[in-house]
């Protein structure tokens, strides 16, 4: 390090300068909902029939058509080049899409698993929270038991009120 020259060094006051780069780059989260897009397509019925018509033409058209317009003859050595190439690309794309998937599903799965430990927790508190206000209850008068225990006390000053009647009832008398 302290051999280079300084100019050699990056100076962290300036920006980096690019180097040029003999790839081409490209940005991945673009690519990847292309290759999403092109999967979902290839998984269609609308594919298919369009894949089917395709090759239905073409071989049509290579077997019917006059002898100097055909441009793949019996073998259909270039439809089987096309659709190789066809597959080389699909597969690729399939599995990139599927990847993706896959992480989405487990992003997806982790929140899931986060969000049951926080019911769980919330349900394991909310039970605590009830049983402890059953225990507060089972401590606080209801009002079943003071209109008991009222009845009771008017029983008992009835029944004293005739044992022992009041000065002023007898007055009344």
């Amino acid at each position: 390090m302290g051999t280079e020259p300084a100019s050699a060094r990056s100076r962290l006051d300036q920006p980096l300068v690019r180097r040029r780069r003999w790839l081409p780059e490209y940005d991945p989260e673009s690519f990847g909902r292309l290759s999403e897009r092109v999967a979902r397509f290839l998984g269609t019925g609308r594919f298919i029939v369009w894949m089917t018509v395709v090759i239905a033409v073409w071989v049509m058209w290579n077997t019917t058509a006059p002898t100097g317009l055909r441009f793949d003859p019996f073998p259909f050595i270039f439809l089987t080049l096309v659709l190789s190439l066809q597959a080389s690309y699909a597969a690729p794309l399939i599995l990139l899409a599927q990847n993706r998937q896959d992480d989405r599903d487990r992003v997806n799965l982790e929140q899931d698993r986060n969000q049951n430990e926080r019911s769980i927790a919330d349900t394991e508190y909310l039970t605590r929270e009830i049983a402890a206000l059953r225990m507060g209850l089972g401590e606080v008068a209801t009002r079943d038991w003071i209109r008991s225990e009222l009845q009771d006390l008017m029983r008992d000053l009835t029944d004293r009120h005739a044992v022992f009647p009041r000065e002023s009832d007898e007055a009344d008398r």
